[in-house]
């Protein structure tokens, strides 16, 4: 079969591309990266330097015409997690229009304008989007299967945890695959029985086995508008109907709860460290030592608030140095710089207590090693991205088995 050309939005510093171009079937041919807080955009810096500035976006998505982005297979992206609540509607052919500064509404916009939509989706989130928000749990995936499901697709989705399939980061995130009507997948999804396709025809199952709960299953329909979806969905505040695996197909949801079925190597902290050529700026000092060690503890304390008000306060403690006989704890954007952090990862070496390096922290990710590192970006900023990006062997994995089942219907 021919490449599938990509359109990379929320592009960050590559990792779809990294994860998607590895299995040599995908093309990226448009991306896009902006960041709003900060005026140097460091992000598509090291996305330009490591793929080059042709057909690269570095502006706002929002202010980006759907009629310069260039037609494309496949649309990938990892969101930000904001509200996504329906603002208000039109009575023109636009239709819906969600709050400002709400970027799953570019998404949105892009695949209705779109006269050739693409084919495929592959979109990322944390996995607290399937219960958010507190009010209205599961109403923000509701109204994303609903409004992709008005525009022709069908969604799997999978809450995965890297860690759970042999990558070195225990990290949870929701991806979820959509399949426009025109592909012969939408047809196999249609005509098959939903929780089959979960547990074992679905592109999710075939990347990543699962063993499914079958007693804890549900079954419903997304009705109304988007407009009636936002305001009316599970407004009793009980928990969210979305389970960490499911299907939506017009407006029809299945969703199961399933586990982990591996059995394959694992990758553990210990595998990616740097022996012996860490930077000694990483080592903590004695005279911090003490900060650490209270930070990582656990406490029972009385606080008090700017306003004077005193309260208990306690936690548990933290692993302190963290395990490397396992894999790591998620990575956080905090992780770098010298300062004690209950959260930042420190391992134990021959020559004493040390935080991660920019090189094992895209390890975690599996990203190749030095991929950030550019003139003007700090280990601080370095770190930040890997706290934002995805782990790239997840995105290798979903799109081999896209691509194996496109293959095996088209044949």
């Amino acid at each position: 079969m021919q490449q599938l050309t990509v359109c990379e939005l929320f592009a960050g510093v590559g990792g779809f591309r990294l994860g998607l171009e590895n299995t040599e079937k995908f093309r990226v041919i448009w991306s896009n990266q902006w960041e709003p807080s900060t005026k140097k955009q460091h992000a598509s810096l090291v996305y330009e330097a490591r793929f080059g500035a042709r057909n690269h976006s570095n502006v706002s998505i929002e202010d980006v015409p759907t009629s310069e982005i260039p037609d494309h297979d496949m649309l990938v992206g990892g969101f930000p997690c904001q509200d996504y609540s329906v603002a208000t509607t039109l009575k023109n052919s636009k239709g819906l229009i969600g709050k400002k500064g709400v970027l799953w509404w570019s998404i949105h916009r892009i695949l209705s304008e779109k006269i050739n939509k693409p084919k495929y989706l592959l979109l990322e989130n944390v996995d607290r989007l399937l219960k958010s928000p507190s009010s209205q749990r599961g109403r923000d995936f509701a109204l994303m299967l609903k409004s992709l499901s008005d525009l022709g697709y069908a969604i799997e989705w999978r809450v995965i945890n890297a860690a759970d399939y042999g990558m070195p980061q225990r990290r949870r995130r929701v991806f979820f695959l959509g399949y426009h009507k025109s592909t012969a997948i939408y047809q196999a999804l249609k005509s098959s029985n939903a929780n089959n396709w979960i547990e074992k025809k679905g592109v999710l199952s075939s990347a990543f086995p699962i063993n499914t709960i079958a007693q804890n299953s549900s079954h419903f329909n997304l009705e109304g508008d988007l407009v009636t979806l936002s305001d009316s969905f599970n407004t009793t505040k009980g928990i969210s109907p979305f389970l960490n695996s499911g299907v939506c197909i017009n407006g029809e949801v299945s969703t199961v709860k399933t586990s982990p079925s591996y059995d394959g190597d694992i990758t553990v902290l210990s595998n990616i460290l740097e022996n012996g050529s860490a930077s000694s700026e990483l080592f903590i000092s004695e005279e911090d030592l003490p900060k650490w060690e209270y930070l990582k503890g656990a406490k029972k304390e009385m606080r008090k608030t700017k306003e004077g008000f005193e309260y208990n306060y306690s936690e548990g403690s933290m692993v302190f140095p963290d395990a490397v006989n396992q894999p790591s704890r998620t990575i956080i954007t905090g992780e770098g710089g010298k300062s004690p952090s209950r959260f930042k990862h420190v391992v134990s070496t021959k020559k004493g207590l040390r935080r991660l390096s920019p090189i094992e922290l895209e390890r975690l990710n599996m990203f190749p090693d030095d991929h950030t590192k550019l003139e003007g970006i700090s280990d601080a900023k370095r770190a930040f991205f890997m706290g934002n990006a995805l782990v790239v062997g997840v995105v290798d994995k979903i799109g081999d088995a896209l691509v194996k089942k496109i293959k095996k219907l088209e044949a």
